[in-house]
């Protein structure tokens, strides 16, 4: 054969192959092709191709910031609990929507008040703080409590599942419980003091049951922290000694006061709790806002320079610095409801001796604006008094935010006082903290491959299913590379359903940053796209 003819055939067939292969992209960041299919696409949507590009974001700075939402005697909501249940879901979106927009991140919501529940369960009636009628389901087929929970994230508000554990009832007419309530299930549980009927917390059966109900809150709702406030065993009534005398004798060791058996009967709960909500989901947080005074100095030299007439240790058997100190809890907020300079209880030494003695547990400060031009305290006519509190707090090292009780007390009243604490103080949204797992968490990092541009939002399109632990995007989208990260934060919930699109505000921006939030609340993974061919339809 010719040898010219020899080396022109592979060449002619190298050169046949070439010309109609596609040409490729060269970029090295652009991302894989695999965009939605064209045949899915209007005019309203346009593929938009981006290319990932190097540039380091700040963090975003962190504090807590939470509001109560009693429902207890319909404190905050519902309103009214003969309200049609359409009337009830607006009042509690205006008040999400309102401390949204005071840059609050987080709501603690009264689920359980008196041995009844805002959510479908076996363990206890309906509460009438919803319906009117304990035991009587709400006019929805949904489950209120997810349709609560959702409406939250879905404004970037973390929430927080408030429960009272020992309080059984509110009063002692017990002819209008449910035959469900556990006064008629149960009743060797119960014990009448004062005004009202207790769980006997040294009962085994009551801590049992206690646990179920946690158990059961935490596995079927996706709920970011279990929270409790100070109520425990009952503040005491005069001259009344709490009737546990049966269960005591009972129960206790060889030689065990009562107090210290009481106190043992509360860690145990304690205990016991936290190590079913880390057994079941380990990124729950559980959360104790207890009386605001473990002791006073003039009992224990550990204790705080205060003057209360009770206090945990002592009155409500609530031993909270060993509930710290073994790492049981998550975070405490400690109810500091006085002036920052009262003189039997001041807020500002509490806030001290809580920052200095919280075994590195994270604090917040509980605050109490319903005090706000409403009480004997003459310092809660100034109205920078709220304000001064959340300032000394930033001064403190294991201080890490503020929560208020409750939330009407800044809506329905004293709004020009919720004016300036956004103004001096929460002038710009934050991220509540972030909480590190006790063992490693091996989390798939979500990568973008498309990008699609609808009128109003845009839709990207991953690489795989996000992995169940992702629960927020923070977005920001802008024009200039160097202060992206100042643009306006869009929180966008993700949730742990596995889908393998996510659908984000348009902002119409040639550059956009997307930071990835897991459900222990840290960024794992942060991405910014430039926008190839932006197109504003």
């Amino acid at each position: 054969m010719n040898l010219a003819l020899k080396f022109s055939l592979p060449f002619l067939l190298f050169y046949l192959l070439w010309i109609t292969c596609p040409a490729q992209e060269a970029t090295p960041l652009a991302p894989k092709t695999n965009f939605l299919e064209s045949k899915n696409s209007t005019s309203a949507k346009i593929e938009a191709p981006f290319v990932v590009i190097p540039h380091s974001l700040p963090e975003i700075p962190r504090e807590f910031r939470g509001v109560w939402i009693a429902t207890v005697a319909n404190i905050d909501w519902p309103l009214s609990p003969t309200d049609p249940w359409e009337k009830q879901k607006k009042d509690y979106l205006e008040l999400l929507d309102y401390y949204q927009k005071l840059h609050f991140n987080a709501v603690i919501v009264q689920i359980r008040a008196s041995g009844d529940a805002l959510y479908p369960t076996n363990l206890a009636p309906w509460s009438k703080y919803l319906t009117g009628t304990q035991g009587t389901r709400p006019q929805t087929e949904k489950d209120p409590l997810e349709w609560m929970i959702d409406a939250a994230h879905e404004r970037g508000l973390e929430f927080h599942a408030w429960l009272n554990p020992y309080r059984a009832t509110m009063d002692l007419n017990t002819a209008t419980l449910s035959p469900q309530h556990d006064f008629n299930t149960h009743r060797k549980w119960m014990l009448k003091y004062g005004s009202k009927w207790y769980y006997d917390p040294g009962l085994p059966e009551v801590k049992a049951h206690l646990l179920k109900i946690i158990d059961e809150v935490v596995e079927n709702y996706e709920i970011d922290a279990i929270h409790f406030d100070d109520y425990f065993y009952p503040y005491r009534e005069p001259n009344l000694e709490f009737p546990d005398q049966a269960s005591y004798a009972a129960y206790k060791k060889p030689g065990q006061s009562k107090d210290d058996w009481r106190r043992q009967n509360v860690n145990e709960l304690i205990l016991a709790l936290s190590q079913t909500i880390k057994s079941k989901k380990p990124w729950v947080q559980f959360g104790i806002s207890p009386f605001g005074v473990w002791r006073n100095k003039s009992k224990d030299p550990k204790g705080s320079p205060t003057q209360a007439g009770q206090t945990n240790y002592d009155d409500l058997f609530a031993d909270v610095l060993l509930w710290m100190k073994n790492g049981w809890i998550d975070y405490l907020i400690p109810q500091l409801y006085w002036s920052l300079e009262h003189p039997l209880a001041s807020h500002r030494l509490l806030a001290e001796w809580w920052s200095n003695t919280s075994f590195g547990i994270p604090i917040y400060l509980g605050n109490g604006p319903y005090k706000i031009r409403d009480d004997s305290d003459l310092a809660w006519k100034n109205p920078e008094e709220l304000i001064n509190q959340v300032h000394f707090g930033r001064t403190l090292p294991q201080v890490q935010g503020n929560s208020f009780f409750s939330a009407k007390s800044i809506f329905q009243k004293n709004k020009d006082i919720a004016q300036l604490l956004k103004k001096e103080v929460y002038d710009h949204p934050v991220l509540p903290p972030e909480f590190e797992p006790k063992t490693h968490v091996q989390i798939h990092k979500p990568q973008i491959l498309g990008l699609q541009d609808l009128t109003t939002k845009i839709q990207l399109q991953l690489e795989k299913q996000f992995d169940p632990s992702i629960r927020y995007a923070l977005v920001q989208g802008g024009n200039d590379l160097n202060s992206i990260h100042q643009a306006t934060i869009h929180k966008v919930w993700v949730g742990s359903t596995q889908k393998s699109s996510l659908t984000i505000p348009q902002l119409n921006s040639n550059y956009l940053a997307i930071r990835w939030l897991d459900n222990f609340g840290r960024v794992i993974h942060s991405q910014v796209l430039q926008l190839t061919k932006t197109t504003h339809p």
